[in-house]
């Protein structure tokens, strides 16, 4: 069974810093893209960032290019999210998932919430 447990969120004020960690089982980690996604309240699922499977390359949306690292270890199977200088926009369920990009067939998890408020 696929399973992808993220977390590390929480309520921080803005500027503040979290590392977000999803926890893998069920695939081969090491030869997927992995990537996060979020999506804030009332609003629908928004690609954040991904990974190619030998950390070789990323990529951002251009709203945290500079302030989120991507990374992964694939001797834990593991993802990680490294989140500076947030911004109260930041504030969503940030979800982990075994693609490049949210189409198509895909599992993510169940989220950890992110809130940044003062």
């Amino acid at each position: 069974e696929v399973q992808l447990v993220e977390s590390g969120g929480g309520l921080v004020q803005p500027g503040g810093s979290l590392t977000l960690t999803c926890k893998t089982s069920g695939f081969s980690f090491d030869i997927y893209y992995m990537s996060w996604l979020r999506q804030a309240p009332g609003k629908g699922l928004e690609w954040v960032s991904y990974i190619d499977s030998d950390s070789k390359y990323t990529d951002y949306t251009d709203s945290v290019k500079g302030r989120f690292t991507i990374s992964r270890d694939n001797a834990k199977s593991t993802l990680y999210l490294q989140l500076n200088n947030l911004k109260t926009e930041d504030t969503a369920m940030y979800y982990c998932a075994n693609t490049q990009y949210p189409y198509g067939s895909y599992k993510k998890g169940q989220g950890t919430q992110v809130t940044v408020d003062s």
